[in-house]
């Protein structure tokens, strides 16, 4: 058996109807797990899940709002119902409202961030647990972000998020290690996601960017994808509480 085979395994990933989200349930699929595509808009997901089966792979369409506890729970409980229990979550949906100085931030604002961005997480990982806990094996992936490893002086609020879902994991592979549940996170650079279309966009900031980085381009989500497939897989068996870089060398220069 392939040290990447995930033949069966039941996977949810939230914000998956686009972007990096999108792309990491294409490669769950394609890597054997039976796939739940989750955001907000259930056609937007509909459309994942077509483009999955029509690649050969399992898929289901569940919207949920990572905002709203009682439809999270209501997409763990479908996910269950339809094809048993959870081995991998990946809690990729985010949200980043305001662009700006934090004297200019209203707590409305920042509490929106930490809710959806955090808050959001630790439900879905405490939703998850009994059924990884009862097969004492589990994989957890949360996608933070760069952001979260320095400072920034107009999405603060945001890098603070994705700082505390590093520390998310760290907190969590330590607790439930014991029932051989892991926990890691990925942390992109600028990637070209509508998320991030601001940005990538951008000609001042694009050529910057690609001048700076060492690989000398921005990612694609396909650069990510990969990677959730590593840490969901047997092949990261031995990886928990981690946060993998994905920035084509931003980070070391």
């Amino acid at each position: 058996m392939s040290l990447f085979d995930l033949t069966d395994k039941v996977a949810i990933v939230t914000g998956s109807s686009r972007g990096i989200g999108r792309s990491i349930a294409h490669q769950l699929a394609k890597a054997g797990a039976k796939v739940v595509v989750s955001s907000r808009k259930l056609d937007a997901c509909e459309k994942v899940v077509e483009e999955i089966r029509a690649a050969g792979g399992q898929a289901m369409a569940i919207a949920a709002s990572i905002s709203n506890k009682e439809q999270l729970q209501e997409l763990v409980a479908q996910t269950r119902a339809a094809w048993g229990p959870i081995d991998i979550l990946v809690c990729n949906a985010a949200t980043n409202p305001y662009y700006g100085p934090t004297t200019g931030m209203s707590d409305e604002v920042f509490d929106k961030v930490m809710r959806n961005n955090v808050l959001s997480n630790t439900w879905l990982c405490n939703m998850v647990y009994p059924d990884m806990k009862a097969k004492k094996d589990g994989a957890i992936v949360i996608v933070s972000s760069i952001g979260g490893l320095h400072g920034s002086a107009v999405i603060g609020a945001y890098n603070l998020s994705k700082a505390a879902d590093m520390q998310l994991a760290r907190n969590l592979a330590v607790e439930w290690g014991p029932d051989n549940i892991r926990i890691n996170c990925i942390a992109p650079g600028l990637i070209k996601t509508d998320f991030a279309r601001a940005l990538h966009e951008d000609p001042v900031l694009s050529e910057k960017y690609n001048s700076q980085a060492p690989l000398r381009r921005m990612g694609e989500p396909d650069d990510i994808g990969g990677i959730a497939v590593f840490l969901a897989s047997p092949a990261a068996r031995y990886v928990t509480g981690q946060s993998v870089v994905a920035d084509g060398g931003m980070m070391i220069r």
